[in-house]
């Protein structure tokens, strides 16, 4: 059974009312429905962590629109909510509209970096954005602030969160977007006590490492981009997901979660299930 259970939920891309991304795609319906699926699980969770990319265009009433759906779910759920910061995200509407922040006092060049305790899981969110630039980059002071907070290990270890991977990609538009000089957060993290590395931007799925940690890119909430279109096109397809980040012993796994409505092709009692497969164990001897 998992220690602790996170739903990362990236790339929403939500807009105000009435408008849609692309002139097709209702990010908030996408949103809402992924909210009400979590609701009718009826499952623990810990944490709703969304890394990046919150709205399309950094509008103060999509802030307001996502925090309206968002907060009601987590609250009645008893989870956390982490919001982290993505390309398309304003660094004042964010800090006002989600942190609380008073807009007179937000700093546009001060990154919005977070710790938060999940039932003894250390979340530590890195604002990778730079404002007007779409790729990613973490500053010397995030680093050196990164490597403090590192100093000493949480008590079930430490899930790292930031919009941009850090990793490479085979689609070419999201490798000429992905974070700058990953081997700079790669040296700050060896013989950490982080265990896996999340993000989202590239509108995929995917995995791979940094420092032997592990990296997952979750699915996006908005739409999904075809990772082997034909030669010479980008294109972006209808879909969308999320991911369940689980705490399973010292071990952190990440699972996607296909969210685009689909006909059931079977619905059965767990435990039969278990039955099923534990009748089979033993036959096998």
């Amino acid at each position: 059974m998992s220690e602790v259970t996170i739903v990362q939920l990236t790339d929403t891309h939500i807009r105000p009312t009435g408008e849609r991304v692309h002139g097709m795609v209702d990010t908030y319906a996408n949103l809402t429905h992924v909210l009400q699926q979590l609701r009718a699980s009826r499952q623990r969770i810990d944490a709703l962590v969304l890394s990046g990319d919150l709205t399309d265009t950094g509008s103060p009433e999509a802030y307001r629109r996502l925090r309206g759906a968002v907060e009601p779910v987590a609250e009645e759920l008893g989870a956390t909510t982490v919001y982290v910061m993505g390309n398309h995200d304003e660094r004042t509407a964010f800090a006002t509209e989600l942190l609380g922040a008073d807009p007179a006092a937000v700093d546009p060049d001060t990154t919005h970096d977070q710790v938060v305790d999940v039932a003894g899981l250390r979340v530590i969110a890195l604002d990778s954005t730079t404002p007007r630039r779409h790729d990613g980059r973490l500053e010397e002071q995030q680093l050196d602030w990164l490597a403090e907070q590192l100093r000493e290990p949480a008590p079930r270890g430490t899930l790292l969160v930031l919009h941009h991977p850090p990793i490479p990609s085979p689609v070419a538009a999201t490798e000429y977007l992905r974070l700058e000089r990953p081997e700079l957060l790669a040296e700050v993290l060896a013989d950490s006590d982080v265990g896996l590395i999340i993000c989202g931007h590239n509108h995929l799925t995917g995995a791979a490492a940094l420092a032997g940690i592990p990296v997952w890119i979750g699915p996006a909430l908005a739409y999904r981009i075809d990772t082997i279109a034909p030669s010479g096109r980008h294109r972006g397809l209808i879909g969308f997901g999320y991911s369940r980040i689980d705490l399973l012993g010292s071990t952190l796994v990440a699972t996607a979660i296909e969210a685009t409505p689909a006909e059931t092709l079977y619905d059965r009692p767990e435990q039969d299930v278990l039955d099923q497969l534990a009748a089979l164990a033993a036959e096998a001897g």
